[in-house]
């Protein structure tokens, strides 16, 4: 019985060093925004969670809805020891994938077998995009990630200034909802961009043109 009891304090001690290992996410910025000078910019725990909250708004009857949350919830995991690795750092994918899969075997021997084979098996199944599960939940981290990238366009009030976020979302939307999604914002982005605005003078227009974006195809 007293071995007993300290193999379950063991279990729990490594639970709770997995937990402070999740708390490192809030304070991994999301990379992306860093090198584009982003005051104050997100963790990689806050994009997984708006990223988690958009798979329990799906409507799709077809996706298994459970399963893309717990998919929205992993797929980043891995980075509260790696970082985000942006393609700015131009290391290749095969690498990157290396240094996660070796960080989540990590991370998951903090856990119950059971349990650790579970994340373990969510993180492969989003990385090789396996099921619809996971091919849905990356369009979300694409949306998500330009639906931030208006935001701080908002917030700093310089329009376009982070087109090329867009951009590298062009074509790769397919599911309805999410291009519903993205015809909506990409709407609202066309919409503020085109008002002038009190700053909207000759000089700042030298200073800071107004990029019109490129409308993603639907």
């Amino acid at each position: 019985e007293a071995m007993a009891g300290c193999t379950g304090l063991g279990n729990v001690k490594n639970l709770l060093q997995f937990m402070h290992c999740m708390g490192q996410l809030k304070r991994v910025p999301r990379t992306g925004w860093v090198y584009r000078n982003v005051e104050g910019p997100e963790s990689v725990s806050d994009h997984m969670y708006r990223m988690a909250v958009m798979a329990l708004l799906t409507e799709d009857q077809k996706l298994n809805k459970d399963r893309c949350i717990k998919l929205a919830l992993v797929h980043d995991m891995a980075e509260c020891i790696v970082g985000d690795i942006a393609p700015a750092d131009k290391i290749s994918k095969e690498e990157k994938h290396r240094r996660e899969e070796e960080a989540m075997k990590h991370l998951i021997g903090l856990l119950s077998d059971d349990v650790g084979k579970e994340v373990l098996g969510l993180w492969e199944e989003y990385e090789n995009q396996s099921s619809a599960e996971a091919k849905y939940v990356k369009e979300l981290d694409r949306f998500e990630m330009i639906m931030q990238a208006f935001e701080y366009e908002q917030l700093e009030q310089k329009p376009g200034r982070l087109q090329e976020f867009y951009d590298s979302t062009k074509g790769k939307f397919h599911h309805p909802e999410i291009l519903q999604l993205v015809a909506t914002l990409n709407a609202e982005r066309n919409s503020i961009q085109t008002k002038p605005s009190i700053s909207d003078t000759p000089s700042s227009r030298k200073t800071e043109p107004n990029i019109l974006p490129q409308s993603t195809k639907l």
